[in-house]
């Protein structure tokens, strides 16, 4: 039995459930009647279930519905799982209401429960399970005895914990059984190293490997076939010489970001990491860098999902740019660190915040729809609000020459339905893991002050 809001989530989600059977009672088509017309993505997607209904309906019988509707693999965008075999059932006769008494009101939770119910009683050899987001219908559902789960189809990892991090340290016995066949070479200013070894075929391309202590190898893994992998050692942002716009790595995580964001074979990144990481700064330094002073983008575009953290202040004046500001606090103060030793006093450091803001550009994300970015540095901030439809809109707006880069938190999600697993940002880490052009790093230690290390751990 499929709630209203599983379809209004995840439009496909009729086709996820593989061999088991699927009914949907008429309360939940008239509530998908109800959300249809909008703009918003719930309504996309109620609209999208529609179609998908009426495709599986072309041409049936009513002998057919009554008997069950076979639901096709083709559609099921099962990533490599078994085709569905259950069959999709319709409320087709009236079920008798067998509520408890303690559950008084004719609510729509209430009639998908009582029918739930209802289908226990008429089929007695069967197990039947209430799928629903809705937290409460589970627990009331749970309370008069019907079984009820979340729908977990839309996670991209079972767990938060075991995100992909980007960066992994060596064992300590390492090297007695890596570095027998061990060869090195260098290109150039790049030293390259290639070990043979069995934890090799667990390293993935642009993974982080290092040695956890002073002094010890920092490393990229450039390439790997079987158990043979190629190195690089990683480029050192952490002097002030070495630094990028005047921003020097202060720790390890944060030197492997500016290898990533420097690296012009690294089409797309994401970054996460709490509050006072860095994400944001260093993302920005690299992209002026490589923006002012090497050409290679034509301009920096930002932008990020517009949810308030309190209540909503209304509606904002002016034009897109300027509607967008209010949601770029990090941005300014940022440019604020960014430009803060330029020389020339007050006056020089307000000509180059003039200089930079010509070649910063800020988007909202609601007309990003059918636009293509040329040779651009974009950059997605708080990308842990995006679900992965939004986020897959977003990338694919990528054109020749461009770099794009995911930041976020997962551990701070304003929106509702998404959670650390179901995020758009868990979804493009776990989906880009392994390609060639594509790099990740969590950043782990903060730096933004000793106040705010401190509240991070302690509140």
């Amino acid at each position: 039995m499929l709630d209203t809001n599983v379809l209004m989530h995840d439009p496909a989600a009729i086709f996820r459930f593989e061999e088991h059977d699927i009914y949907l009672p008429m309360v939940v088509l008239e509530e998908l009647d109800a959300s249809k017309k909008g703009l918003s993505e719930a309504s996309r997607n109620t609209r999208q279930v529609s179609r998908f209904l009426d495709e599986l309906m072309q041409g049936a019988t009513r002998e057919q519905i009554e008997s069950g509707l076979p639901l096709p693999s083709n559609l099921s965008g099962n990533h490599g799982k078994a085709p569905s075999s259950g069959r999709l059932f319709f409320q087709t006769q009236r079920l008798s209401s067998v509520l408890p008494d303690t559950l008084p009101g004719q609510g729509n939770d209430n009639a998908i429960l009582s029918q739930t119910l209802a289908l226990q009683a008429l089929h007695t050899d069967r197990q039947v399970v209430l799928v629903s987001k809705d937290i409460n219908l589970r627990i009331k559902a749970a309370v008069v005895g019907v079984h009820a789960e979340d729908y977990f189809s839309d996670r991209s990892i079972e767990d938060a914990d075991i995100l992909y991090r980007g960066a992994e340290v060596l064992a300590a016995d390492f090297w007695e059984r890596h570095g027998k066949n061990m060869r090195s070479w260098k290109e150039g200013a790049r030293t390259y190293y290639e070990l043979t070894g069995p934890a090799v075929a667990a390293w993935t391309v642009n993974q982080f490997v290092f040695e956890d202590r002073d002094g010890g190898l920092a490393a990229i893994v450039r390439r790997v076939q079987g158990n043979v992998a190629t190195l690089e050692l990683v480029r050192d942002f952490s002097g002030e010489r070495n630094g990028v716009w005047g921003i020097a790595a202060r720790n390890r995580e944060q030197n492997f970001a500016l290898n990533l964001l420097m690296d012009p074979d690294i089409d797309f990144i994401s970054i996460l990491g709490p509050a006072g990481t860095g994400k944001t700064l260093l993302t920005l330094a690299a992209g002026l860098l490589q923006t002012l002073e090497h050409n290679r983008y034509a301009e920096i575009i930002m932008t990020r999902v517009t949810i308030p953290l309190g209540e909503d202040i209304g509606f904002l004046p002016g034009t897109e740019e300027e509607k967008m500001e209010p949601w770029m606090g990090a941005l300014m103060d940022n440019l604020e660190v960014l430009t803060h030793s330029a020389e020339g006093g007050s006056w020089g450091r307000a000509a180059t915040n003039d200089l930079l803001r010509n070649r910063i550009k800020i988007r909202s994300l609601n007309f990003m729809r059918g636009r293509t970015f040329l040779n651009r540095f974009v950059i997605i901030d708080e990308a842990q609000n995006l679900t992965p439809k939004q986020m897959k809109a977003l990338v694919t707006r990528a054109g020749p020459g461009t770099k794009m880069i995911c930041l976020g938190n997962i551990a701070q999600i304003d929106t509702p339905y998404l959670t650390e697993t179901t995020s758009g940002l868990t979804y493009v880490v776990t989906r880009f893991q392994g390609w060639g052009h594509a790099g990740h790093i969590t950043l782990v230690r903060g730096e933004r002050s000793r106040l705010a290390d401190y509240a991070s751990e302690t509140l």
